[in-house]
Order: C-alpha cells, then structure tokens, then sequence
C-alpha cells in the first residue's frame, strides 16, 4: 500500500499503478476541471503516466510530491495531494489537494490538509508552505483557513490561472498555529 501518512478516516500514500483510472475519474468531475483547468487528464493513459511520476518523484523525495488520498472506510481513492514548487519562486513550496464530488463536504479535505501540511514541516524540511486559490473557490479558502493558513496577498497574471480572475495566496509558517 506504501502509506504515507495515516489520519483517522484516511490512509494517505504513494500512487500505485491501479490508481490511474480513479484518479481519471476524480479529475473528470466539472469542479475540479473549473479549479484546476492544467491538472485533467486527456485519458487513462495520460493518468497512468501521471500515477508513475508521482510515484517516483516520491520514491526520489522530490518536488512535486504528490499523495493519494484513499478512504479508510471504503478502501477507494477519494482524492490526492501535495506539495509542489511555486514558479520562479524556488524557496517557496505550494500545497494543494482535491477530494471527489462525492467525497466533498465531509472533512476529508481539511484532514488531508492538515496531515500533509504537518509532514511537510516535520519530514521534508519545509519551512514556509503556500496555498494559492483561485478567486470564486471559497470552499478551499475556508479549509486553508480552518487549518491554520492565513491570507497573505492576491496574486494576477500566475500561469495557472487561466480565466485571469486572480488567485488568493494563503501562508502558513512551520511554527506557526496548529490546525485543530
């Protein structure tokens, strides 16, 4: 399973070959697609080499690092998460996640959050770890919020922000609050 990271209702781990059309699927769903336009997969295939470069960038403890995030109760891949470079910023790291359409509004995004946030800081010597929101996106807003991040600065003009409509920048520093 290569487990990762473990909280009270998800086991967060390495991707794994058969992920691919799960994590397909999740990236399917309208809202992601309308949060994060450049992280849909043209198919299967494109999924199973996105899987596979996950994984190995994890096996290598590199940017960007990239989890699953299963379900403890059903075993099923609900979402991912990770840590990623902010472009031309080097000395900044990004964390992001998603949680399936049928997975949301039941925490389990605000609990991959907050795990990955405390790994980061704990097992990968990030001091410093960014949010970074596309205006409208009030959902992941409230969850950076609940866990601890705090509202730094807008930011226009990124590159993954194709409507042009701006992206909220959250900070969270290493000893900084805890998330509840």
């Amino acid at each position: 399973m290569n487990c990762i990271l473990e909280t009270k209702r998800l086991i967060i781990r390495k991707f794994a070959a058969d992920d691919a059309p799960r994590l397909y699927e999740n990236h399917l769903d309208a809202e992601v697609q309308r949060w994060f336009p450049n992280e849909s997969y043209r198919d299967v295939g494109e999924a199973r080499e996105a899987v596979q470069f996950f994984a190995g960038c994890v096996d290598r403890r590199e940017l960007p690092y990239v989890l699953a995030v299963e379900s403890k109760e059903t075993g099923e891949l609900i979402g991912d998460a990770g840590l990623n470079e902010v472009e031309g910023k080097p000395e900044e790291v990004e964390i992001g996640f998603i949680i399936s359409r049928a997975s949301r509004g039941n925490g389990y995004a605000a609990e991959a959050l907050k795990a990955i946030t405390e790994f980061a800081f704990s097992a990968l010597g990030v001091n410093v770890l960014y949010g970074r929101v596309m205006h409208g996106n009030d959902a992941s807003c409230r969850v950076l919020e609940k866990c601890g991040y705090a509202f730094v600065r807008e930011e226009w003009g990124a590159e993954d922000d194709p409507y042009g409509k701006g992206m909220r920048v959250y900070r969270r520093e290493k000893d900084g609050l805890r998330c509840p």
